[in-house]
């Protein structure tokens, strides 16, 4: 039953995951939004099956919660209208298509050339200090760069929905 699940939820995390960025049905970036809900409530469903059950609620409480408020009000204050279709280049699409591929390919080659993930410990319950202690230990340095990323957003999205800007 698990392993039916982990497909389920895995599946439903990409699908939505690839309707955010490419939605064929609209054009509105709310939909786009809506999807991304859809992402992250069926990655909360992946760390349930992993026995994160703080991390899945966290998911859902901050990011589904918290942070998709925060898109809806930004795309809202920019007052985007749906995006108009666009014709594209053909020899550019083909060129970044094998430029994704190549580079993709060398990251591929490169984790399995390093062994990542060979010294997991795949039965760690994912208790709240079990996950302090790694987040503060291990991936200090991860968690930083997200914090700065993240910083970093926040002033991108202060400065795009000011209208006086020029």
């Amino acid at each position: 039953m698990q392993e039916l699940l982990f497909y389920i939820f895995s599946a439903l995390t990409l699908i939505c995951g690839f309707l955010v960025v490419a939605n064929p049905f609209t054009r509105n970036p709310v939909t786009s939004a809506m999807f991304l809900v859809l992402t992250i409530v069926s990655m909360a469903g992946l760390f349930v099956l992993l026995n994160a059950f703080f991390l899945a609620a966290v998911q859902v409480m901050v990011y589904a919660g918290a942070v998709i408020v925060l898109f809806l009000f930004v795309i809202m204050l920019l007052d985007v209208k749906e995006v108009e279709r666009q014709h594209y280049n053909l020899f550019g699409v083909v060129l970044g298509l094998l430029g994704l591929l190549s580079v993709g390919g060398m990251l591929i080659k490169a984790i399995l050339a390093s062994g990542v993930g060979k010294d997991l410990h795949p039965h760690m319950e994912g208790t709240t200090k079990d996950l302090g202690m790694k987040l503060f230990t291990d991936y200090v340095l991860p968690f930083e760069i997200m914090g700065v990323l993240l910083l970093v957003g926040m002033i991108g999205v202060i400065l795009l929905s000011k209208k006086n800007l020029r």
